[in-house]
């Protein structure tokens, strides 16, 4: 669709509210009662499995105590797919399921999102509600999104990520829906949730919040509102992120991440994104690696790509970090935003370039359904021309693409997404 066309030049600003939410230590507890209080009856619990932790059969079992009836699908898949949501609306059918609870991150979310949307319309393809509010019925049902990661922030926003695989089987597209119905009923957020959150899953994550904070920030919407959210979800990942990664059980750590995402997510849901987002979404569509990985490696570079016309937007973004930019000129401490990045990219372990990339060696994919067959043929990130031709194209595609700071062409996001392939990150502090 021609997202340029709906978005450009963003004269009139829309502010999309967020769901009723119960944050901080304990809070998961509440959720047999809220459930109960909601009218729940029946539940259709969507989840990844968070295998090796247990949080899903002592939520689980919670909600049994409490008197509800639960029917399980633990198969959702990192960067869900189409028939992640279709096999969720069949199961959902055939138990006269009355209502959703979604545990996890992004991807448990974003496919009850959809499932919960595709209902509405008597099961129609999820495929079919790409873009801007495409759905025309906003009746359906009711949904908690319990999160155990702090990154995504689809609890509390409008959007829903999907994977199509059916459309063209030999080149998937990651689209974005943005819809007000899509909305949960309630959002939980528990700090306690995270302690089994592994630490390489940790600082993908906390790299989300990150670009969820820094993109609405410089965004073309310029949507003054999400200003203050922004900055402040940057400052408290830059304060906690480090904490949260190394020292997993440390409350104030991941308290301090919980509401950094939050935050942020509530930023970006009037505010917009970029091309961070983009590129990510691209090569989880080709690769099927994790999101926030893929945002950490994009965000350096965009920033360097951006930076030239939002130099006071970013000395900010630096001054959130922690960086004493006192005597520095804007362009200085815009640098020193980007140093103040890699600096914590570095700090907290994650891989600097998509070709370092092994699908198969970090912790999210043993968490839940990990690359599945219908990615065996990608196998590992290329990173040649063709593939970097074809990333840049799906990006100039993508929904996110008009909020970018800069105005995007092939010619000016194709070295862009070069870089993100095989550049080294110190070529950007020269």
């Amino acid at each position: 669709m021609q997202v340029d066309e709906l978005l450009k030049p963003f004269p009139i600003k829309e502010f999309h509210p967020f769901p009723r939410a119960l944050l901080g230590p304990g809070s998961h507890e509440l959720i047999g009662p809220e459930a109960k209080k909601l009218g729940f009856q029946r539940t259709l619990v969507m989840t990844s499995g968070l295998r090796g932790t247990d949080i899903v059969h002592k939520i689980v079992e919670s909600m049994k105590y409490h008197g509800l009836e639960v029917v399980l699908y633990d198969k959702v898949e990192s960067n869900p797919k189409d028939y992640n949501v279709m096999d969720a609306v069949q199961l959902y059918q055939e138990h006269s399921c009355d209502s959703f609870v979604s545990i996890g991150g992004g991807s448990s979310h974003d496919a009850c999102k959809g499932a919960r949307i595709s209902i509405a319309h008597d099961g129609r393809n999820i495929n079919e509600f790409e873009g801007f509010n495409q759905s025309e019925n906003p009746n359906n049902p009711p949904h908690i999104a319990v999160s155990t990661t702090a990154g995504t922030g689809s609890e509390t926003s409008w959007a829903y990520v999907i994977t199509d695989t059916t459309t063209d089987p030999d080149n998937p597209h990651k689209y974005v829906a943005f819809d007000d119905a899509s909305l949960t009923t309630l959002a939980i957020d528990d700090p306690v949730l995270y302690y089994d959150c592994p630490t390489d899953f940790t600082a993908q994550c906390g790299f989300d919040v990150l670009a969820h904070g820094a993109e609405p920030y410089v965004s073309r919407l310029n949507f003054e509102p999400s200003m203050g959210n922004a900055l402040h979800a940057i400052k408290l990942t830059a304060q906690h992120l480090r904490q949260a990664v190394w020292n997993g059980q440390d409350l104030k750590g991941r308290e301090g991440m919980m509401y950094a995402q939050y935050i942020a997510a509530q930023a970006f849901n009037s505010g917009g994104l970029g091309i961070i987002h983009s590129i990510s979404h691209a090569v989880s569509a080709f690769y099927d690696t994790h999101h926030g990985l893929n945002n950490a490696i994009a965000l350096p570079r965009v920033w360097a790509f951006n930076m030239p016309v939002a130099y006071q937007r970013f000395a900010d973004i630096a001054e959130a970090m922690g960086v004493d930019t006192h005597g520095m000129t804007t362009v200085q401490a815009a640098d020193a935003a980007l140093g103040a990045a890699i600096r914590l990219l570095r700090d907290v372990g994650i891989p600097e370039r998509f070709v370092d990339i092994r699908p198969d060696s970090y912790s999210k994919n043993r968490l839940g359904q990990g690359p599945t067959k219908f990615y065996e043929r990608a196998k590992e990130i290329k990173g040649d021309a063709a593939d970097i031709d074809r990333i840049t194209n799906h990006v100039l595609g993508d929904a996110c693409t008009p909020g970018n700071a800069k105005e995007c062409t092939f010619d000016t996001v194709r070295p862009v997404v070069e870089h993100c392939m095989t550049g080294d990150l110190d070529d950007l502090l020269s």
